[in-house]
Parts: structure tokens; C-alpha cells; sequence
């Protein structure tokens, strides 16, 4: 008996610019729990997805739900109000502030102080900036930039600033985190520690939508993956059926794909 719960609902959902078809007919859902891993060649349509689920673009037509709320027609901070939060593609940090000030800046949308009583420094604003403080280095600790503290976000090595990244969005205490190829530019070292990162995000019961290139980290982390192409999903299912699937080699995977490890 299937007992999963639906977070999140895309119901033939369909992106038009002009004449082209970026997003045509698209419906999935996302589990409590799961981790989706969206995937599919450049242009295939995976990031005009994300930014319909987070309120960046307008379906031509179509429906996306979040645990029964539609979120069709709500803006980006609307969205994310809600509990899903995302990252880009490319690096979205704040180069001139340092690593700890980059997460205490996402942590302050859930601070209930006042302007006037912050102005002021009621008693009741330093005790929360201690809590948010306290926060911010237990989020640096869970993603291991407890060390880079001090250091500005613009100037860490390209791997790390999409790690921090990751710490900003979780500083917005997600429901349902939305990752938008997180390894690219990553070295292997990097994206093996990146695949235990994402493991320790699902032991918090954050569910999680990926969009990501690298076949290894996809096929090692996600419970389904959905396959696009040409903006029509062509596939849906465990990683060990994607892999055989001949439609999705011949649109995507290519011969020859390795078998990934078995789950740690």
C-alpha cells in the first residue's frame, strides 16, 4: 500500500515564449521526504521549471501546488514564505560580506523584532540576535564552512561559495529545498562531500528537488529522478530503471553508463 504524501504538485503545466515550447503538458510530484531529481539535457527545460515552482515565471497554463496551497499567480518571496527556497545556477552570495554575515542575512526574515525596538536595543533584540548568532554556527557547522567564518564570501574558492549558498538557503529553514546544479564546477572531492551534505539535509526532513548534470551524484542520492527533453518529460521512475531506460540514452545518458555504488 502506498502511504506517500504529496508536497509538491506540478499539473500539466506548460511554459510558451513566443512560438517555442519550453515547459509543454508537465506533471509530477515531489513526496514528503523525497528526494527528485530533475534532469535532462541543456535546454531541456529543467530550470524554466524551477522558476514556475518558485514564482520566478508565469505558466502559460497549468497548476503548482504545495501541500494543497496553489502557488500559481504568488510571487518569488510569496513562494518562499511557504517553505520552498532555492539556489541558481550561477553563485548568488554576498561577495563583500563575510561567511557568517552572508547566513545571519538569511536568518533575519524570521527575526520578530520590531525596527524601533532594534533601534533601540530592547533586551528582548539582544536575545534574539544571540539565538540567530547561535544559528548561524550551527548552519556553518552542518554544511563545514565553520572554519570560513570570517572570511568574505567573494573570496572563497568557487566550491565553497556554492556550499554557502546552500547554508543561505537552509538559513531560510526550508520545507522543500530546490537545488539548481549545486556540484557544477565542483571538483570529485568536492561533490562526494557534497552527496553526504545532501543526505544530512534529508536526515531534517527537508525534501528536496535537484536539477543536476553529474549522473554519479544523481544516481547515488535521488529516490526518482523525472527525465525532460525538449520541454516533455520522456521518463519517470528509480534511478536503476532510468539508467536502462533506451529513450532516456538516446535523448541523454549515452552508452556505457556506470552502475553507481550502492547507498552508504
Amino acid at each position: 500500500m502506498n502511504t506517500a504524501t504529496s508536497a509538491l504538485s506540478i499539473e500539466h503545466v506548460s511554459v510558451h515564449f513566443g512560438g517555442l515550447a519550453a515547459v509543454a503538458d508537465m506533471s509530477f510530484v515531489v513526496n514528503e521526504g523525497e528526494l527528485v531529481s530533475l534532469i535532462g539535457p541543456n535546454g531541456a527545460g529543467k530550470t524554466t521549471a524551477f522558476n514556475v515552482i518558485t514564482g520566478f515565471l508565469k505558466p502559460t497554463q497549468g497548476e503548482v501546488r504545495y501541500r494543497g496551497v496553489s502557488l500559481t499567480g504568488l510571487k518569488s518571496h510569496e513562494v518562499a514564505n511557504l517553505g520552498l527556497v532555492r539556489t541558481f545556477q550561477k553563485t548568488s552570495v554576498f561577495a563583500n560580506n563575510t561567511v557568517f554575515d552572508n547566513v545571519l542575512i538569511g536568518l533575519h526574515r524570521h527575526g520578530k523584532a520590531s525596527v524601533w525596538a532594534t533601534l533601540l536595543a530592547l533586551p528582548r533584540v539582544r536575545d534574539e540576535e544571540a539565538r540567530l548568532r547561535e544559528d548561524v554556527w550551527d548552519i556553518l557547522r552542518f554544511v563545514g564552512l565553520d572554519k570560513r567564518a570570517n572570511e568574505l564570501g567573494g573570496a572563497l574558492p568557487y566550491g565553497e561559495q556554492r556550499l554557502l549558498e546552500v547554508a543561505i538557503a537552509l538559513a531560510a529553514r526550508p520545507t522543500l529545498l530546490l537545488l539548481d546544479e549545486p556540484v557544477s564546477g565542483m571538483n570529485p572531492s568536492e561533490t562526494a562531500s557534497f552527496i553526504a551534505l545532501l543526505r544530512k539535509i534529508r536526515d531534517r526532513d527537508i525534501t528536496v528537488l535537484l536539477v543536476e548534470h553529474d549522473m554519479h551524484l544523481v544516481m547515488n542520492v535521488s529516490d526518482r529522478i523525472v527525465v525532460l527533453n525538449y520541454g516533455r518529460i520522456i521518463a519517470e521512475g528509480p534511478p536503476a530503471s532510468i539508467q536502462q531506460n533506451p529513450e532516456v540514452i538516446r535523448a541523454y545518458l549515452g552508452h556505457g553508463v556506470k552502475r553507481p555504488a550502492a547507498h552508504a
